[in-house]
């Protein structure tokens, strides 16, 4: 599903090169749970952005779904965002003035879902994280690890091939977070390849496999 051949990402700050991917190899098959684990700096957010096509590399080839992604148009790029990938990130990134309910549907509009289909994918993913009973409540009327299960809903709800988690945990305390990875595991059991990008090496080896980044260098976790 996801193929990295010697990808690079390099920034050029006057004489000065960063490499924060340096050849970058890896290969995630479909229905895979996958970590992808680093300390701050160490080119997480890159390789989490290449991934989910929100920024392109420099060097080496990216294939998604055996396709060269520099092959794809800027709103083709947008469709497979839009319908393929779904995103959870650390800081939620729900819109405060929609309620819960308002907030998983969104994506669909764009999708062009209609709207009796889209309540019923509402209701549905808002059960499975057992928060339809608060689907009319807004974010602030919402504790962290409520609002980290809307953004899976939200992504669920979507029904992407690929979900591509940015520290889900990393706000939330110990607790919670056990209870948000529980849905990741629900999610890999039915089916579903998953992208979990982490620091934490607690999360990182609930995973079936681990690779680890370090100064842009990508190694297999033995």
């Amino acid at each position: 599903m996801i193929i990295f051949r010697d990808v690079s990402k390099i920034y050029r700050m006057g004489d000065e090169e960063l490499r924060a991917l340096d050849r970058a190899n890896l290969h995630i098959r479909q229905g895979e749970f996958v970590s992808i684990i680093g300390p701050s700096g160490s080119g997480k957010s890159t390789l989490m952005n290449i991934i989910g096509c929100l920024d392109t590399a420099d060097e080496g080839e990216y294939l998604l779904d055996g396709m060269p992604i520099e092959n794809y148009s800027e709103s083709a790029l947008a469709r497979i965002r839009s319908r393929k990938i779904g995103f959870i990130f650390q800081s939620f990134n729900l819109i405060g003035n929609l309620d819960a309910a308002e907030n998983v549907e969104l994506p669909m509009i764009y999708q062009g879902v209609g709207p009796r289909e889209r309540r019923e994918r509402v209701r549905e993913a808002l059960t499975r994280v057992q928060l339809y009973e608060r689907r009319h409540h807004r974010p602030n009327q919402l504790s962290g690890g409520q609002q980290q299960r809307v953004a899976i809903a939200r992504a669920m709800a979507a029904r992407p091939s690929l979900f591509l988690a940015d520290e889900p945990t990393g706000n939330l305390d110990s607790h919670t977070g056990e209870q948000i990875m529980t849905l990741f595991h629900e999610l890999h059991e039915a089916g579903n390849t998953i992208v979990l990008i982490t620091h934490d090496e607690g999360v990182a080896v609930q995973a079936e496999r681990s690779i680890r980044i370090l100064d842009g260098h990508v190694f297999e976790e033995e």
